[in-house]
């Protein structure tokens, strides 16, 4: 009878309950950003290099998540491009055309009018070093290394692709997107953070895609953070003169060379 008694516990026994390790103290900076960052205003320099080789030029660059973009390109007679974007919509007016260009928003559209190959909610998330995808913060990462100095997250990121987030001393210094074979389809740097009103952020981003053989790098000047951003810095409306066309690949100029 005792035997019986006690494979009968052993049997009803239940195992223990798995231990859910709370976030790493970087993954809960991110997500801090994640619920307080809501929109940048800048100055900045950009420059591009890629197959059709190297620009360099002048912006006023403006974010409100999740997707409005809005980027000004300066020339010494004023402005010489304007990009505006949202979830649904890019636009582009050229002033020396007297133009408004019109097209879907996505990865390619961006790619083609601003050399980022990332859909208007990919690239606001980019400029605003936050993580590619919000749901890798409530994620367990599969696999963390500590080298160098900092501390690397892999997530998975569907079809068996990664993506990885570097810190170091709790600032986001990589983002990196892979394939399911390992080949990189973007890598992000972000450096020289520095102190917005008691919130670090990064004034310089270099991002490369490799799949276009492109390197962007912005250098942000007094950027500002959380501020109140009207929707009409996201509307392109035309003049009486104004031209509106929809985007066709070979009808638009770029932020970048053609």
């Amino acid at each position: 009878m005792l035997s019986l008694a006690v494979l009968s516990a052993c049997a009803t026994q239940q195992p223990p309950p798995a231990v859910v390790q709370a976030p790493s103290a970087d993954m809960q900076a991110l997500a801090k950003r994640e619920r307080v960052l809501t929109s940048l205003q800048t100055a900045a320099v950009m420059e591009y290099t890629g197959p059709n080789g190297h620009v360099k030029a002048r912006e006023r660059i403006v974010i409100r998540r999740p997707a409005n973009l809005r980027v000004e390109v300066l020339s010494p007679l004023g402005v010489a491009l304007i990009v505006a974007a949202d979830a649904n919509e890019v636009a582009v007016f050229d002033p020396s055309k007297n133009t408004i260009t019109r097209g879907a928003a996505t990865a390619a559209t961006l790619d083609r009018v601003s050399r980022i190959p990332l859909t208007p909610e990919q690239a606001a998330r980019l400029l605003l070093a936050l993580a590619p995808d919000a749901s890798m913060l409530n994620t367990a990462p599969k696999a963390k290394s500590d080298e160098n100095g900092g501390s690397t997250f892999s997530f998975a990121s569907g079809d068996a692709a990664t993506s990885q987030l570097t810190f170091t001393n709790g600032d986001l210094v990589t983002v990196r997107d892979q394939t399911a074979d390992g080949t990189i389809d973007y890598e992000v740097h972000y450096s020289d953070y520095r102190d917005i009103g008691g919130f670090a952020f990064p004034h310089t981003i270099e991002a490369s895609f490799p799949t276009t053989a492109t390197t962007i790098k912005f250098r942000f000047n007094s950027p500002l953070i959380d501020q109140t951003i009207p929707d009409s810095s996201f509307v392109l409306n035309p003049g009486p003169q104004t031209k509106e066309l929809q985007l066709g690949f070979n009808e638009i100029g770029s932020t970048g060379p053609d």
